[in-house]
């Protein structure tokens, strides 16, 4: 029997991964991070100042994994658990810069579809829908206004040390809105046979029940 495969595409601060996390748990599918994988990579990169002209042949040492631990998905960069470390505001910018790398999108590419034809799958990220799982049995484009995402965003780190402002965090929505629109490889962009669904005036129950229902009546039961 074939696997099952929902595709999430949509902006940063969506919720993609949360909203995909609970929706995954609801229908028994295993969920990938591709975000994940990319900001992983931007660590790696970040971490060992490679300049680009050297990432290519860097990424033969880079060993990212997800692993699931207590049913929870966890990110590792060889032994080490990256997992908090990937989620700053400044991996979250060097990962919308190096996802635009033609040899980081090879790298990774090929991870994501071998759990995806391997798996029911529920895979997030910018292209997801586009490039990675063109065939995707149900594609979703997950978004909000770009001040929603933002407050959302504020209210997430106003709970940790140097919160930056609303503004700030704001301005660089803004900004990676425009970079990941306009990069010349896998830009974001809604597919054509997309549903969309807009989380504005949504909380997260909402949005995952809204996706579930979506996913339900397109695969006969989500099974």
């Amino acid at each position: 029997m074939k696997n099952i495969n929902i595709a999430i595409d949509g902006p940063a601060g969506a919720g993609k991964s949360t909203i995909a996390k609970m929706v995954s748990k609801k229908l028994g599918y295993i969920y990938v991070d591709t975000g994940a994988l990319y900001r992983t990579i931007a660590l790696f990169i970040t971490e060992n100042n490679i300049p680009d002209e050297e990432i290519e042949t860097a990424l033969e040492k880079a060993d990212v994994s997800l692993r699931f631990i207590d049913g929870a998905q966890r990110v590792f960069l060889g032994d080490r658990d990256v997992s908090d470390l990937i989620r700053t505001p400044e991996i979250s910018m060097a990962a919308s810069r190096t996802s635009a790398i033609p040899a980081v999108r090879k790298y990774l590419f090929g991870t994501q579809q071998k759990i995806a034809a391997e798996n029911n799958v529920i895979m997030d990220g910018r292209d997801i829908g586009t490039v990675v799982l063109p065939n995707a049995d149900v594609k979703i484009f997950l978004t909000a206004s770009a001040e929603e995402r933002a407050n959302r965003r504020f209210k997430e780190l106003s709970e940790k040390p140097n919160c930056p402002c609303y503004e700030e965090i704001l301005s660089d929505i803004i900004e990676r809105d425009r970079q990941d629109m306009t990069r010349e490889v896998s830009p974001l962009k809604q597919a054509e046979d997309a549903v969309l669904v807009d989380t504005t005036e949504l909380d997260l129950e909402q949005s995952a029940e809204a996706i579930v229902k979506i996913i339900t009546e397109k695969t006969g039961g989500g099974k």
